[in-house]
């Protein structure tokens, strides 16, 4: 019989790489979709597959339409990856991003633990949680001291520790994956690689002049979706449920973002790229490197892309959808 999975978020770039893998695998997969006034484009990412998915519409801050759609699906699995997940916009909508990401964790964990206990749950959680704290060797595992620096950071803090609180607690099998920074061409263009790329690729085809950044200097350890959607399975269907960090262990600034995007092009970064302070947080994380040594070793994980095929991808996307 094949396995159920339930996954919230599933029209996000997160949500229709796992849906897609699942599929592969033989699942069943249910998804959860936040209803928009504008239809066109909110399911652009599932589109293709969605003669072999089951949607619902709803939203984690209802706890009653949760209970309701986990009370029918009872799931096997469930990947909670529906988030209000940009970090500078949590600044400005602290509260909703606290209610979504938080409560909304709350909500899942104890319709789980009333209706379906039997479900597995995963957390997408982030390596927004370590703020600035870094290990003396430069880099951030489970035993670094979690402080966020963003209302999104504090909100996937909570969601992480109530995770850890339900398999403890309450003996379920609930895992967080501490996912470092992952990118695709599916990524919103609000993110700063997509944003990078697409501008880019706009201003090499003359329908832009400048691209607007903030912090040239950040650095992330950046990844592809779909290699780590794939960490995500593993880590739920491991024998025990615990937490792991998803991560390359190498790490580029905006700045190597900006200089790789433009030299594939053809063209030199410096000449279009303007900083503005409107683009800068109210405090930034500086650098972020994932220990991932426990997820490859004992999981088998590694991604399939290095950051410049990544990058080589998402210039390949607009370049097709563009010229």
């Amino acid at each position: 019989m094949n396995k159920v999975a339930l996954i919230t978020g599933i029209s996000g770039q997160d949500g229709s790489y796992l849906a897609e893998h699942l599929l592969d695998l033989g699942y069943e997969v249910h998804g959860i979709i936040r209803r928009q006034s504008l239809t066109e484009r909110q399911t652009e990412r599932i589109d293709h597959i969605d003669h072999k998915l089951n949607l619902y519409y709803g939203d984690l801050t209802d706890e009653h339409c949760v209970y309701k759609i986990i009370q029918e699906v009872q799931p096997d699995e469930v990947y909670n990856l529906a988030a209000m997940s940009h970090v500078r916009v949590s600044f400005d909508i602290p509260a909703f991003t606290i209610k979504t990401n938080s409560l909304g964790t709350l909500n899942i964990l104890e319709a789980i633990r009333n209706i379906a206990p039997q479900s597995k749950f995963y957390q997408a959680s982030s390596s927004e949680m370590f703020g600035n704290n870094i290990d003396d060797d430069g880099f951030q595992r489970l035993s670094t001291t979690m402080n966020p620096v963003s209302p999104y950071g504090s909100s996937k803090l909570m969601a992480y520790n109530l995770t850890k609180q339900y398999r403890t607690g309450y003996k379920l099998h609930t895992c967080n994956g501490i996912l470092f920074n992952h990118e695709s061409p599916r990524r919103g263009t609000t993110f700063v690689t997509n944003k990078v790329v697409k501008t880019a690729v706009e201003i090499k085809y003359g329908i832009k002049t400048t691209l607007e950044l903030g912090n040239l200097d950040s650095s992330r350890d950046w990844g592809h979706s779909y290699d780590y959607v794939r960490a995500m399975r593993l880590i739920l269907n491991y024998e025990t449920p615990r937490d792991w960090v998803v991560s390359t262990g190498e790490t580029k600034s905006v700045r190597d973002l900006c200089e790789y995007t433009f030299n594939q092009l053809g063209m030199n970064y410096k000449d279009y790229v303007i900083q503005d302070e409107k683009y800068f947080r109210k405090e930034e994380v500086n650098y972020l490197r994932g220990d991932s040594t426990e997820i490859r070793e004992t999981l088998g994980w590694k991604p399939k892309y290095t950051f410049n095929t990544m990058i080589d991808e998402m210039i390949d996307f607009w370049e097709s959808n563009l010229k």
